[in-house]
């Protein structure tokens, strides 16, 4: 009784009579024939017999007309279940789903030591070698690519900031800051970085997939050093290499400091015993002056150059520099390294000259295939301060190809 009425709140179940012998009466069964000879009729086109003979078996069950003028008819049992609808389709779904969750956190736990960060849903890289090298891909978008069918060097040095920022999101240390620790937010501390130094051997082209490893490593008592490889997810060919050292300042001061333990404590545990994946150029760097070759003024940073801690980004430096390298240079030549110093930051309201002068590399032989080197400098219009100084190597375009 209580399934019967259950049923019923879910299928709408037709009348009974008293009569519960499972017989319809053959009144009824001439009323729809009635109606089915109307309907052919007034259509004129779907002709009924309306004195078909009833199958003799159903489901291999016999059936017919009794002789006293009745039909039979077979229904299967009235049970709570045969009134339910039909939720079959739907609960294989869910069960699907489950299982399939189910699965993604079993490989989770499969590496208990990095079970947090081994697996990235969301797509910024991932953790390897024991939890002490960051790898993340990058696909080259149209909107990357310059003149020449490649990757700028704007673009390259994007992605670097952008797995240095997703390595310390996936070990599980970003705090508020841009890319500070917790303890590093507690006082005030962000990085800064000092020097860079950048080898490109192949520029990647549109629509290439590029993989690009990163690391950190102690730099004295109060640097870090950090390192990137980017190859060829492919082919395996190394495309770049980079190193770079960082130093801690006060966010409110402005003033360089000292890594305090708490936060040794923090990065410590993620440095390598390596050395430096691109070797120092420990030429020193000339100041540059008014009698430079190539001399830009009034470059004035936009409010997008900025960045979270309010100054310009170390990459828009990189296309100031080249504000001022010749258009001879540039339409011939492709860069293939570079070595920054930065000496103070710049905010929204500097106006900055990008300065250059041209080496010949009879004068000057680093190596490599160069066929010209360039000396670099940027600094503030009003006061002459040093923002960044740099040295640029050129080699011909397609040379290594």
């Amino acid at each position: 009784m209580v399934a019967t009425t259950a049923g019923s709140s879910f299928l709408s179940l037709p009348s009974q009579s008293s009569d519960t012998s499972g017989k319809i009466s053959r009144s009824s069964t001439s009323s729809i024939a009635a109606r089915t000879k109307s309907i052919s009729t007034s259509s004129g086109r779907l002709q009924v017999k309306t004195n078909a003979q009833v199958p003799s078996k159903v489901n291999g069950t016999k059936v017919g007309l009794n002789t006293d003028d009745e039909v039979t008819v077979l229904r299967a049992p009235r049970t709570f279940i045969n009134l339910l609808p039909d939720w079959s389709m739907l609960l294989a779904t869910i069960t699907t789903v489950f299982l399939a969750a189910e699965k993604q956190w079993m490989m989770l736990d499969s590496k208990p030591k990095w079970a947090d960060m081994v697996v990235d849903p969301f797509g910024f890289g991932r953790i390897v070698e024991d939890g002490y090298v960051f790898c993340q891909n990058f696909s080259i978008r149209s909107y990357e690519i310059g003149a020449d069918r490649t990757a700028s060097i704007e673009t390259l040095m994007n992605h670097l900031q952008e797995t240095a920022i997703n390595h310390v999101r996936c070990a599980g240390l970003l705090a508020n800051g841009f890319g500070s620790t917790p303890e590093m937010c507690k006082r005030n501390l962000i990085w800064v970085v000092s020097k860079m130094r950048v080898l490109i051997d192949r520029y990647p082209q549109w629509g290439d997939v590029v993989q690009l490893d990163t690391w950190v490593a102690a730099a004295g008592k109060n640097g870090m050093r950090r390192d990137w490889l980017m190859q060829d997810s492919s082919t395996g060919d190394t495309l770049l290499r980079a190193t770079s050292v960082w130093v801690m300042m006060n966010k409110e001061t402005r003033k360089l400091s000292k890594i305090p333990d708490e936060v040794r404590n923090e990065i410590g545990v993620y440095f390598v015993d390596t050395p430096p994946l691109v070797d120092d150029d420990d030429r020193k760097l000339p100041k540059l002056d008014d009698t430079a070759d190539y001399i830009h003024t009034g470059l004035t940073p936009r409010w997008n150059d900025l960045d979270l801690n309010q100054h310009v980004n170390n990459v828009k430096y990189i296309g100031w520099i080249l504000e001022s390298a010749p258009l001879s240079i540039l339409e011939k030549h492709e860069l293939a390294a570079i070595t920054l110093e930065y000496r103070r930051e710049c905010t929204r309201d500097s106006t900055v000259e990008s300065l250059t002068s041209v080496i010949s590399n009879d004068d000057h032989d680093s190596g490599g295939g160069f066929s010209h080197e360039c000396q670099h400098l940027l600094r503030l219009e009003c006061s002459r301060g040093e923002i960044v100084k740099g040295r640029t190597s050129w080699r011909p375009k397609n040379s290594n190809k």
